[in-house]
């Protein structure tokens, strides 16, 4: 777990999925400022797969990790895992654009990043949510090695941290994802107390806001992939805090991208398997500027 400050001179941005949508990356930046020493951002986790630009978007986070590493940090999420990657694209998009090798340092990379970050003392964001016992503590946290376990699994910390979500009704649930579990107000509350938190930062789940005040407002979902997968009429949304630890929501549109759909780059190259009745009719005839790149990266 990363445990950070806000100097009285700077402010975060906390963003939560883009999911290869990288520009819309580029308009959450025009609107809110490119990374600086002063202007920290945290993206927490969920970069790739299911948009059609998840190494550009992958690429550009760690260029600026590498720029600035002091303030600018990345979480892990549940997409950033070898069994989502071969589903949802990230996989096959390397593969198509790369070669086998390219995915094998990405997923290996994936492997090293933090599974969560504590701004100020206040704030623990992590991609999924909170755990299916309420004895778990931030100690607990810290002491978690994620480099002695790669890959999440279907049970323990690490797994619970990327793929667990809130429910309205109080106590725990089964997840509707067949993974992981659901937590209610009450377990946020008695979290939050616990660990002496204000709140905590997930992402995970699309709001159609961009964001949401949930559990009485211990637990916030930002959601940074505005008209998810070209498909759900969502907006984006980040969070600014400042010195004084304040949240400050926005919320921005989609723009335009070129006419390349989800995935379709590594379904179109036989790079990744779809379930029957998975694709569109608008995803069956590829369009000209998916055959130029195809015949690019043969």
């Amino acid at each position: 777990m990363v445990e950070m400050e806000i100097p009285d001179d700077a402010q975060l941005t906390v963003c939560g999925d883009t999911h290869g949508q990288f520009f819309d990356l580029m308009e959450l930046f025009r609107l809110n400022g490119f990374p600086t020493e002063k202007h920290y951002y945290l993206f927490n986790g969920d970069f790739v797969d299911r948009g059609s630009w998840s190494t550009e978007i992958a690429l550009l986070l760690y260029a600026y990790k590498w720029l600035r590493p002091g303030s600018f940090f990345i979480n892990r999420g549940n997409h950033e895992t070898d069994d989502m990657n071969r589903v949802y694209g990230f996989e096959g998009e390397c593969k198509a654009k790369y070669n086998d090798r390219t995915f094998k340092l990405f997923s290996e990379s994936f492997s090293a990043l933090p599974l969560a970050t504590l701004i100020g003392k206040k704030y623990l964001v992590l991609h999924g949510g909170l755990f299916s016992d309420d004895k778990i503590t931030l100690d607990d946290i810290r002491k978690l090695n994620r480099h002695n376990q790669r890959q999440p699994g279907q049970a323990g910390l690490m797994m619970e941290m990327l793929w667990t979500d809130p429910q309205t009704e109080p106590g725990r649930g089964p997840s509707k994802r067949g993974v992981g579990m659901q937590f209610g107000p009450d377990v946020t509350k008695r979290f939050c107390e616990n660990n002496g938190l204000d709140a905590i930062i997930r992402s995970h789940e699309v709001r159609m806001e961009g964001y949401e005040e949930e559990h009485d407002g211990k637990c916030i979902t930002v959601f940074s992939a505005p008209k998810y997968c070209d498909s759900t009429e969502n907006k984006g949304a980040y969070i600014n805090i400042g010195p004084d630890y304040k949240l400050k929501f926005h919320k921005f549109d989609a723009v335009p991208h070129p006419n390349i759909k989800p995935m379709i780059l590594p379904i179109e190259r036989g790079l990744v398997t779809v379930a029957k009745g998975a694709t569109s009719s608008r995803m069956r005839s590829p369009s000209p500027v998916i055959k130029r790149m195809n015949r690019i990266c043969q």
